[in-house]
């Protein structure tokens, strides 16, 4: 057998670059990248083929202390996918990678049977502090953790990148491929669109607002021409979250849909008429069953 094939799980704490280190893997932007934390709430796997090999990157949530049913679900769902992962990232950024702040995720992770996967250490934006810092946080890190390799890179300047793909094709086991050739990713057409719109609200609104809000498809229809019609609700906790996100005179909902119509329609390479709006749940993030239809928790 000629062809190798395997999952690399990316983990670490909110905001260390995942996502951005996920678009970067895989050559297309399949992730949404904000500056605010838990801006992934489920796995997300983009897929890499080069040379014989296919590598599942697996882009999860960032590791925190959950309160809420939703943020246990994104926890959840960052530790189930080191299960069937053949390579574990643990990504950490020098500004905030304190071995402390990590030594939860260490802990649980040196408790994984040795041969169940390799595990490997990666710094990320290594352009924002000096070389000096850089090996007081190797060598912390080093320390606590035996790791089969630690890379330093930026994901966002593309640092380091082809070093990192290569060892990963060099250490993925034999075996055929998962995917067919011309998938980038497990997530659907549809759930991609959703996060593609949340990623817009998130860069327009503050504080807590992006957190208690979701975005999901109402109706998604083919018409002619290589056109479609997508219809997505937003779904916010409070009255007065709804009228934010709206705006002034419907300001702020009419630009998430201009920016998120142009962003549609280049995934999908078709002219997008999308159509929003708002509903108000309360407890939504609570919701055991509005959950599972994310993909997250128990079926």
């Amino acid at each position: 057998m000629n062809t190798n094939f395997g999952y690399v799980a990316l983990m670490g704490e909110p905001n260390v670059g995942k996502s951005t280190l996920l678009n970067r893997l895989v050559g297309t932007k399949l992730a949404i990248v904000t500056h605010k934390a838990q801006t992934t709430r489920t796995n997300l796997i983009g897929i890499q083929n080069r040379e014989g090999t296919q590598i599942a990157f697996v882009d999860t949530p960032g590791i925190f202390n959950p309160k809420t049913k939703l943020d246990q679900a994104m926890v959840k769902s960052a530790w189930g996918s080191i299960k069937y992962a053949d390579i574990i990232s643990l990504m950490v950024q020098p500004k905030s990678g304190k071995l402390e702040e990590n030594e939860g995720i260490i802990k649980r992770l040196k408790q994984l049977e040795k041969d169940q996967a390799k595990i490997i250490l990666i710094v990320n934006k290594i352009d924002l502090v000096n070389p000096s810092e850089l090996l007081k946080l190797v060598d912390a890190f080093s320390n606590r953790m035996d790791f089969a390799k630690v890379f330093l890179i930026s994901a966002k300047k593309g640092d380091g990148i082809e070093d990192l793909i290569k060892w990963y094709s060099d250490n993925l086991p034999k075996g055929p491929w998962l995917f067919p050739p011309d998938q980038i990713s497990s997530q659907s057409v549809q759930s991609l669109a959703c996060d593609i719109t949340r990623e817009k609200l998130l860069l327009r609104l503050h504080q807590e607002i992006p957190y208690n809000l979701g975005v999901e498809t109402d109706q998604w229809k083919e018409m002619k021409n290589n056109e479609v019609r997508i219809d997505q609700n937003i779904v916010v906790a409070r009255d007065g979250h709804k009228a934010m996100v709206i705006g002034a005179s419907g300001s702020c909902i009419k630009q998430v849909g201009i920016e998120a119509r142009k962003d549609i329609s280049k995934l999908l390479g078709q002219k997008v008429h999308l159509f929003l709006r708002v509903t108000v749940r309360k407890k939504w993030m609570d919701d055991e069953k509005r959950l599972r239809e994310m993909g997250l928790g128990q079926p």
